[in-house]
């Protein structure tokens, strides 16, 4: 038998004592007072007895996945499914990769004037899920261009720490509409290859492009961006770039893949599951297992202590109708 309690014993202790000194009339009254005192105590003790408890096993890959996700104005554009932004698409696919490859090791970098780890390494799936449908873009009055070199720094460093603790494979998911607005040249990404055994790069966008709706902090509905270079102003139009996107592929030495739904990185996911080593570790082949555990009781003291505070109303009403 092993106790857990809620509250410090000295602490209930002292309580309860306060609690005996509020002397109730009548020997019987003081009894049902010390039967309700020492149930309180029983309860707050959380007496647990030996036992054994099913626990359902949890899958571990060796493998971590770092997502790079393009969250520049651009990728508001509506053209994703028809008229739904890019981003929708990217949390959608996100958290597909993310239940399909459960039990890894996940990382999240997001980059528009300058990258952002988002995430560390973690192996909690809701968690980076979330984190990715936090994503949204700088307001317009900020944002400097797009510029798809500028995660690359970040990227060398989580990679590079993945790589050293040598405990898994690594997978990129590099994500973006390869836009580059800021008339940067496309630097080269090969020096990365060495840390990645797998992944995709995925494209985001359709040729004909999308206008761009953007929600100001201060405004209540989104407005449509416009394209400033030209007089009279004109509705911005974003349009996919697959010529960077391909170029940072072959940098990676890992496949393009244009989305336009979350299934289409379905055999991507399928390679990289296959480089990555999974287990079930200590659970048996239904990925259960019976361990040493103890059964919590305090219940079968909170029905009698239920009963008799009913008992306790009961008799306080029929006192007072006397």
């Amino acid at each position: 038998m092993t106790i857990n309690p809620i509250l410090p014993i000295w602490l209930m202790a002292i309580i309860c004592v306060g609690l005996l000194f509020l002397k109730r009339k009548g020997v019987w009254g003081f009894i049902r007072q010390i039967i309700i005192v020492i149930l309180i105590f029983l309860i707050n003790l959380r007496i647990m007895i030996p036992g054994e408890v099913e626990n359902v096993g949890k899958q571990e890959r060796d493998l971590y996945v770092l997502f790079v996700v393009d969250d520049t104005i651009s990728m508001v554009a509506r053209d994703y499914n028809g008229s739904e932004e890019r981003l929708t698409g990217v949390k959608e696919t996100v958290c597909h990769i993310a239940d399909e490859l459960e039990g890894a090791k996940f990382g999240m970098i997001s980059f528009h004037n300058s990258a952002n780890r988002l995430a560390p390494f973690t192996d909690n799936t809701d968690h980076i899920k979330n984190v990715v449908n936090s994503i949204y873009p700088i307001g317009e009055i900020y944002a400097h261009g797009s510029s798809l070199n500028v995660p690359h720094d970040t990227m060398l460093t989580e990679l590079n720490m993945a790589y050293q603790k040598a405990d898994g494979a690594i997978a990129v998911f590099f994500i973006s509409d390869g836009e580059i607005t800021n008339d940067e040249k496309l630097r080269d990404f090969s020096d990365l290859k060495k840390y990645i055994n797998g992944g995709a790069v995925l494209g985001f966008g359709t040729t004909q492009g999308g206008n761009m709706y953007l929600k100001e902090y201060y405004e209540d509905e989104p407005k449509m961006i416009q394209d400033t270079t030209v007089y009279p102003n004109v509705p911005a139009v974003s349009k996919i770039d697959e010529y960077n996107l391909n170029a940072i592929s072959k940098d990676f030495g890992i496949d393009y893949i244009h989305v336009t739904k979350p299934s289409d990185v379905d055999n991507e996911i399928e390679a990289v599951k296959r480089i990555a080593d999974s287990s079930f570790a200590e659970f048996d082949d239904d990925h259960k297992k019976i361990v040493n555990g103890a059964t919590d009781i305090y219940y079968y003291f909170a029905i009698p202590l239920l009963a008799m505070l009913i008992l306790e109303g009961a008799l306080l009403v029929k006192r007072k109708r006397k």
